[in-house]
């Protein structure tokens, strides 16, 4: 049984990754030319800005600005204020979800509010939105969902999950949640559901209106234990 629907934000209720790895990438070409980042910020899906730029630095054996997470963060946020849409269908699924329906997230809390108001979804998820600003560790730790879970006073083990990354789904898993992975955002590659597959993840969606039905077969019981 089921007593509460948690989502990601970027991803799965808004169609931002793209966009930001845009941002990405265009600021870091202009710091640094001549190097090729576009590999490297695919990478980049379902991690914390702050961990990838840490490990970029790493892995380039390069030294970034003081202030670069800072002027990425602005470019993303001038970007998302002119051009962020909400995910197709979203607002009607989570509408037809008889749950009531949380937020949890890798991003900054300012940017995670500014999504779902953008999205039109703030009435929806309003007194609970989390964001791994609260806690120690990011996904694809648990932390943010154990936080979420112990805020709304609900079990792990009774909430589902909707997530598009894999740091997610680990996340919400390792917290002892049931997961769906969403893999109808622009940024998702080709072929990204059979790896979901290969790694014994079976409730998977392209579209949002397969979530209600979804999660109806979830409050009867039918997802048994299996958390994926």
């Amino acid at each position: 049984m089921l007593d509460h629907l948690i989502c990601d934000c970027d991803g799965v209720l808004v169609d931002s990754e793209v966009i930001a790895d845009h941002v990405m990438l265009d600021t870091l070409t202009t710091t640094f030319p001549g190097i090729n980042f576009e590999a490297i910020v695919k990478t980049a899906f379902g991690q914390q800005t702050s961990r990838f730029l840490e490990n970029l630095e790493a892995s380039q054996n390069i030294t970034l600005p003081a202030n670069f997470l800072q002027t990425v963060e602005q470019n993303v946020e001038r970007a998302l204020a002119s051009s962020l849409s909400a995910i197709s269908g979203v607002r009607d699924a989570l509408q037809r979800v008889m749950l009531p329906a949380a937020v949890v997230s890798n991003s900054r809390m300012s940017r995670v509010l500014a999504s779902v108001k953008r999205a039109g979804l703030t009435e929806i998820f309003a007194g609970r939105i989390f964001s791994a600003e609260q806690v120690a560790r990011p996904k694809p730790y648990p932390d943010v969902y154990l936080l979420a879970a112990q805020q709304l006073n609900v079990e792990p083990a009774r909430c589902v999950v909707v997530e598009d990354s894999i740091a997610g789904l680990n996340a919400a898993r390792a917290a002892g949640m049931k997961t769906i992975a969403f893999v109808g955002a622009s940024h998702i590659p080709d072929g990204y559901a059979d790896v979901l597959r290969n790694m014994g993840i079976t409730r998977i969606m392209e579209h949002m209106d397969e979530l209600p039905a979804l999660v109806e077969a979830g409050k009867r019981g039918e997802f048994g234990d299996v958390q994926s």
